[in-house]
């Protein structure tokens, strides 16, 4: 949620240049009854919510931001290449697929055919994407727009991913997960999602925790007016936070694969399509091709045999990888209501060799498809990409409203004194002891979570340790001098 918490002040006020009295001890008067043993984490979880906010909200600041731009590159993808993703004229007749794809690889002789898109809609051009050609990431394909009726190439520009991200939206992509560093780069994403929803649930047990008189707003000012709008902002958006930093997990370096072989355990893992040719002439003639793609009994037919099983657009083609496989062919839609169907179809017999449906997947591989195409904006387009926007300048507000309040906590003038430490201390062992021990597993399958905490907790201990013996070092002050 938040990403620098703070305690509510309270009606009374503070000594010059002191902390607010809600964050400074106050004497008691009479003696108090024992806290309830939650109520005891409270100081805990301010001094976690605290530290967690300082230094992760850089990280999060980037991510917010680049997530800001990513949700609405869709749009602007549309708009940017808009001449090379739609026809001049919609015609009566499309061209077979098979004469497209021959009218690309004229254009662009360069390079093999990794897939191929036909045109799902009136409007739209059919890619061919080529992969293996000089000068385009390794990674990526050059995807060769060919217009359906006239068999036109209308341009060619480099694609990335199974959403088919265009220079634009690839640049962006790549920005916000690894902020063009390459694999050293996606540490940054992944320590901010391994940290975003820790300083949700955070920020929410505060907010819930404080007295209703001291969350509104209205007739407030200065830090508690700041305080107030963190927290309400907070506590609407942290639904959305939190599933932000789970979804984001999920693909991610360390994480990700730690979720990739729970799932594979369970026997959740996503399923895939075999690709392998069957019948007896399996290897035999089917490695065949003209440089366009087309194997054996060539891409219309085996087009019609998927269509046959009925898989509707959108779909993309891959030829056959080698002697011994067969077409696959997948439909690619991932906005609601999802497309994610698909068969392979032997080239010499355009037969279908295997089915796989999406309703066939394991629970957790939908679970898993649905939220990586929410978290990306997918799922249900514009609207999807509306409320991403939104959480990310939420975030990016609740951010600087942290900032504001430890400034205000100084008196702006410097930034407020840290959390006090010791917190720990005042936890009951029956609920220390399973926290430990949940945050541990949690650090284990986690680790920019786990070993980031872990070492806070050292060094936070050895500060502690240096501090405690200067004390006792220090003589004591002579009463008469003061």
């Amino acid at each position: 949620m938040s990403t620098v918490p703070s305690t509510s002040p309270t009606s009374g006020s503070a000594p010059a240049g002191g902390p607010p009295p809600d964050e400074a001890p106050q004497p008691a008067v009479a003696p108090a009854p024992s806290p309830s043993r939650l109520a005891s984490l409270r100081p805990l979880v301010l001094r976690l919510h605290f530290y967690a906010g300082v230094f992760v909200a850089p990280f999060l600041f980037v991510a917010a931001v680049t997530g800001f731009l990513y949700a609405g590159a869709f749009q602007a993808e549309k708009l940017v290449y808009a001449h090379e993703m739609t026809v001049a004229k919609v015609g009566d007749t499309r061209l077979p697929i098979s004469e497209q794809v021959t009218a690309a690889r004229k254009a662009h002789p360069e390079g093999t055919v990794s897939a191929v898109r036909p045109s799902p809609e009136a409007d739209a051009t059919t890619r061919v994407m080529l992969s293996g050609v000089k000068g385009v990431d390794p990674g990526h394909s050059l995807a060769v727009f060919v217009d359906p009726y006239t068999g036109k190439v209308r341009g060619a520009l480099e694609q990335y991913g199974s959403t088919g991200a265009l220079p634009l939206r690839t640049w962006i992509d790549e920005f916000h997960r690894d902020l063009h560093l390459g694999d050293t780069g996606r540490l940054y994403s992944e320590f901010a999602a391994s940290w975003l929803w820790v300083i949700a649930v955070g920020g929410l047990v505060l907010w819930f925790s404080r007295r209703r008189a001291l969350r509104k707003l209205r007739g407030t000012s200065g830090r508690r007016r700041t305080l107030g709008l963190h927290g309400t902002v907070g506590v609407w958006a942290a639904a959305g936070f939190i599933f932000l930093s789970a979804t984001g997990l999920t693909w991610s370096t360390y994480a990700g694969a730690n979720i990739d072989t729970l799932r594979t355990s369970l026997g959740q893992a996503t399923p895939s399509v075999s690709a392998t040719a069957g019948g007896e002439h399996a290897g035999h003639g089917s490695s065949a091709t003209t440089g366009t793609g087309a194997h054996g009994v060539g891409l219309d037919k085996v087009l019609a045999a998927a269509r046959a099983k009925g898989l509707t657009d959108p779909v993309e083609i891959v030829p056959p990888a080698d002697a011994n496989s067969a077409y696959v062919v997948k439909q690619v839609q991932r906005s609601w209501p999802e497309k994610q169907d698909s068969v392979a179809v032997d080239p010499t017999t355009g037969k279908v060799t295997d089915e796989l449906r999406f309703a066939d997947y394991p629970l957790l591989a939908k679970l898993t498809r649905w939220g990586i195409d929410l978290h990306t904006g997918i799922l249900f387009g514009l609207v999807n990409q509306i409320a991403l926007m939104a959480l990310a300048l939420c975030l990016i507000l609740l951010i600087v409203w942290g900032y504001r309040m430890w400034w205000q906590r100084g008196r702006g003038s410097t930034f407020g004194r840290p959390i006090p430490r010791g917190a720990w201390q005042q936890v009951p062992p029956q609920i220390l002891v399973p926290a430990v021990a949940v945050i541990a597993v949690l650090g284990y399958f986690v680790p920019l979570l786990g070993i980031p905490l872990a070492a806070f907790v050292v060094v936070d201990v050895l500060l502690g340790e240096i501090a405690h013996r200067k004390g006792r070092s220090t003589p004591a002050p002579d009463p008469a001098v003061q």
